[in-house]
């Protein structure tokens, strides 16, 4: 069992480099910071480069190093590509946070639509599960997949595509969680709630433009909530810190919800 460490040792990141996918805002920042100040090195990867480069200027007071790299993960090449960027200074620690949420009938998905939600939100979770883990198979690390509270309790209409990608995460990470346990890995799933973040925000300004059954969504969801308020996105991200460091060092294959109650409710 080993001597007990002190809880300051157990929270530090310190001497690790962290890989964070949509960190260049809402969750994904929130996770960069709350990484960067645990003293963790860190990989930003994001579509949008201009607010990447912005987060990672913010980040300079903590006094780590910060990577920047432009990635489309809905491509795999791309995702090829930043991993054999990255040889030789592979992260110990990954963290899928980016995805998309479009709302759409499931009677009007077609085809293309379909391909660009799963290569996103669960194809590219994979990819690059499966890079990390051929990268580090001889040291392990630590895998945190962000799923949804979608996956497990649908709520919304018109999110069907969503929701299924991201069930899909959840059974990817339990797989590889049994799979690589005894290789040094642990991965494990966040599943986030009502999250206030440029995303969420975007629905609020559909609703505002009068559509009434996500006006209606929004008030069934809010009654439903035991803390009687939406997240913020460093709520999550102090979970995200919890899974990474040795806090959590007997923890994988978990469901980490965190959603002011809704799943309980």
């Amino acid at each position: 069992m080993g001597s007990k460490k002190p809880l300051g040792e157990l929270v530090s990141l310190r001497g690790r480099r962290a890989l964070i996918t949509g960190s260049a805002a809402g969750i994904g920042k929130a996770m960069a910071d709350r990484f960067a100040e645990a003293g963790a090195d860190l990989v930003l990867v994001d579509v949008d480069e201009k607010k990447l480069k912005e987060t990672a200027a913010e980040l300079a007071e903590w006094g780590v190093d910060v990577a920047t790299n432009k990635v489309d993960l809905s491509k795999k090449p791309e995702i090829d590509a930043l991993w054999n960027e990255l040889s030789g200074s592979e992260p110990d620690t990954l963290v899928n946070n980016a995805g998309i949420y479009p709302f759409c009938d499931f009677l009007d998905i077609d085809e293309a639509f379909f391909q660009k939600v799963y290569a996103i939100n669960l194809e590219a979770v994979l990819w690059m599960c499966q890079r990390m883990i051929e990268a580090r198979k001889k040291e392990g690390g630590v895998i945190i997949n962000v799923s949804s509270i979608e996956a497990v309790l649908p709520f919304k209409r018109g999110m069907v595509h969503y929701d299924t990608s991201k069930a899909g995460v959840i059974g990817l990470t339990r797989g590889l969680a049994r799979d690589f346990g005894d290789k040094g890995f642990r991965v494990n799933a966040l599943l986030p709630g009502g999250i206030v973040t440029p995303g969420t925000r975007g629905a609020a300004t559909e609703f505002f433009r009068g559509n009434i059954g996500l006006a209606k969504t929004g008030y069934d969801f809010m009654a439903r909530l035991p803390m009687g308020r939406v997240g913020d996105p460093d709520e999550v991200a102090r979970a995200a810190l919890f899974l990474a460091c040795d806090l959590s060092s007997y923890v994988t294959g978990a469901l980490l919800a965190v959603d002011g109650g809704f799943l309980s409710a």
